[in-house]
């Protein structure tokens, strides 16, 4: 009986082997130095914008300098002087303040407005481009308007008020009580296009073939809102809530052209003291130890609203 013998394997010589390697390193590089050719131009202008000037508020925190002579190193005396002082307890507390309205009103009107101009209306291009407007327009311009509208003596806003027979119309921006709500109102007036083109955005990523499902099952509008729309747009309002709570806790410029702070230290903020503090007084210490306390506190609330996020999405 004959033995048959097994075919021969045939092996690459290791030449081939070697060579097959070093092109799949050189793609490899390749495609690494591609990626680094996106990332790099923005992140130099993070790192030259942001990060640099992170550091350095950093160690200006723990230094008394006033930009003209030597800085001098006191440790955590801003600190401690930051503890004691006044001014940042209450720009803390105004902060908090307008953020708590600003969020959830701009949230609120911007989703609105979206799953309104989502629909086929006539000239609904040119409503979305006239909501969307008053983000693009000088902040200065949009404060004096909102000042002349929020006039306690001739603003149109008090007018009306009174022709509705309001005795005592608010005396907005020249009253403690009302000069917050005033720029809260203001504020969410400029910011709700801009959410509103995000959400936007995101209902477009919503399927049409959900809403013909829940149209079949009997659902009603609120109901397709509810169960449909909304889940649908959870990415994009997790976004939008990230955005809107950051920019609340650094508002400056709209605070600054309409109230100065005022009046007394009702709408003090602390994006508005640390710029008294460092560029009006010269106290570029605790100006930039007030800095790494509002990086601090966005770090931790944007923190957890991440960790919320992935608790719902589990």
């Amino acid at each position: 009986m004959s033995v048959v013998a097994p075919p021969a394997t045939k092996h690459a010589p290791a030449g081939d082997s070697a060579a097959h390697r070093a092109a799949a390193k050189r793609r490899r590089r390749r495609t690494t130095l591609i990626g680094w050719s996106f990332i790099l131009p923005n992140f130099l202008g993070f790192a030259a914008l942001t990060l640099v000037p992170v550091i350095g508020a950093l160690a200006i925190s723990f230094t008394d300098w006033d930009s003209y002579s030597t800085p001098k190193w006191v440790g955590l005396e801003n600190f401690e002087r930051l503890w004691n002082d006044s001014n940042f307890w209450a720009a803390l507390q105004n902060t908090f303040y307008y953020a708590a309205g600003h969020i959830p009103l701009t949230l609120v009107v911007a989703l609105g407005l979206a799953v309104l101009l989502n629909q086929k209306l006539r000239g609904v291009r040119v409503l979305r481009t006239a909501f969307f407007f008053p983000y693009i327009t000088s902040l200065v311009a949009v404060a004096v308007v909102w000042n002349m509208l929020l006039s306690p003596e001739s603003g149109p806003v008090n007018q009306f008020l009174t022709f509705l027979g309001v005795d005592n119309p608010p005396g907005w921006t020249s009253s403690q009580d009302w000069a917050m709500p005033a720029l809260i109102i203001a504020s969410v007036w400029r910011d709700m296009g801009y959410y509103m083109v995000l959400f936007l955005a995101g209902l477009q990523t919503v399927p049409a073939e959900l809403y013909e499902a829940a149209r079949m099952d009997g659902a009603g509008p609120w109901q397709r809102f509810w169960h449909v729309t909304l889940p649908g747009l959870r990415p994009t309002t997790f976004f939008v809530t990230v955005m809107i709570t950051v920019s609340s806790f650094k508002v400056f410029d709209l605070v600054q052209v309409m109230t100065e702070g005022g009046p007394g230290r009702s709408t003090l903020v602390l994006s508005q003291l640390i710029f008294r503090e460092g560029i009006t007084q010269g106290r570029f210490g605790y100006a930039s130890a007030v800095s790494l306390a509002l990086f601090l506190i966005c770090l931790v609330i944007t923190v957890i609203q991440f960790q919320m996020q992935r608790r719902s999405e589990r």
